[in-house]
């Protein structure tokens, strides 16, 4: 009897001791701590691609007609403007031709003013004799050559008229070709090459010069087929210059349907946006562009300040009603200051990134902010 009862009062005493500790936790305040959401987001991975600059107008500058330079002052370097005289070809030819085409304009107008004389002559013999027509003055067989005679002179007026435009359209091109005997720059840019001299004779077509317009660069890069989801028409990429300083910007322009058999790549152009910017741009110089690894795809992600990681395995504490719950995940590929979740939580739910170093599973907590 004397032992039941010391033991009974030893377990009073222990109940005694641990009642203000449960009492101390129930009334423990809610933990502090900071929350985000679980989001869904585009994930675009890259990688880099080396291209190199390619000038959209470059190419040989060809004479147009044929004859002797009678002066070629440009020299390799000279930056032109668009229009801007590269050569004089020896034009007295090409003056002589123009001023017989205008002779022979002339000629065909004043015949158009005889022949039109002659139809009104017809015409009036004609309206004559019909009108003495049943008089025994003319005869039926003098009508009818009076009408055949009108026709001739009108088949004769047609054909003069025609003459008139062939004289005018032949007067037309002597005047394009003596034109030509002056060659232009057919755009802004700078000379790189120059195969003639002034004295030289030269035919219709042969280079005169080679010109480069630096003002209006692409790059141009040859991307895996793979890669190529990722590039639309549009698409903006990240693009750096040799020196590796700068970030612009390139949107592409066109995937060239032409695929390299043996690399299994495709060229790709973009239009680099350098903006106020002053480079010394040169063709076929290197850049660097960042280009898709493959088309963009949705997927949820957590901050990386959210994770817990144990023995057990990744965690991250959920707020449920007031409380933190602790629940297990699975974890993708880093997305920055964020990780991809495969598996363990839903969109819009509340993590705990500041504090949960702290907290116990199922503990009241307050976040941050929240009245």
């Amino acid at each position: 009897m004397k032992a039941h009862s010391i033991l009974t009062i030893r377990l009073l005493l222990t109940w005694l001791c641990l009642l203000p500790m449960h009492s101390s936790r129930a009334q423990e305040p809610p933990a502090l701590v900071r929350a985000d959401p679980v989001i869904r987001q585009t994930l675009t991975e890259t990688v880099p691609v080396i291209g190199r600059l390619v000038a959209r107008r470059a190419g040989e500058v060809a004479a147009q007609v044929a004859g002797a330079i009678r002066a070629m002052d440009v020299q390799v370097g000279d930056r032109l403007q668009r229009a801007a005289e590269i050569a004089v070809i020896d034009n007295e030819t090409f003056l002589a031709n123009r001023n017989l085409a205008r002779a022979r304009l002339i000629e065909a107008n004043a015949r158009v003013s005889t022949v039109h004389a002659q139809l009104a002559l017809a015409r009036l013999e004609r309206e004559r004799l019909a009108a003495l027509e049943n008089t025994r003055s003319t005869s039926k067989a003098q009508l009818d050559d009076a009408v055949q005679s009108e026709a001739i002179v009108k088949a004769q007026v047609r054909e003069a008229e025609a003459a008139v435009g062939v004289a005018n359209a032949n007067l037309k091109l002597a005047e394009i070709d003596l034109g030509r005997t002056r060659v232009h720059a057919p755009y802004a840019g700078v000379v790189i090459q120059r195969f003639k001299e002034t004295g030289a004779y030269v035919k219709t077509g042969d280079a005169l010069i080679r010109m480069l317009g630096d003002s209006h660069m692409e790059v141009e890069a040859d991307v895996p087929f793979e890669r190529l989801a990722g590039l639309k028409p549009g698409t903006t990429v990240s693009l750096t210059l040799e020196d590796g300083g700068r970030h612009y910007s390139a949107k592409v322009r066109s995937v060239i349907p032409d695929e390299n058999r043996q690399t299994r790549t495709r060229s790709v152009r973009f239009v680099p946006d350098f903006g106020s910017a002053e480079l010394a741009l040169a063709q076929g110089q290197s850049a660097t562009l960042t280009i898709p690894a493959s088309a963009p795809r949705k997927l949820l992600s957590v901050s990386k300040d959210a994770i817990n990681r144990s023995a057990g395995g990744t965690s991250v504490f959920v707020i449920e009603a007031g409380q933190a719950k602790i629940r297990p995940v699975q974890l993708g590929a880093a997305l920055g200051n964020r990780f991809e979740v495969l598996r363990g939580l839903r969109e819009g739910e509340q993590v705990v990134v500041r504090g949960n170093e702290r907290l116990r599973p199922d503990q009241p907590v307050r976040i941050d902010g929240d009245s």
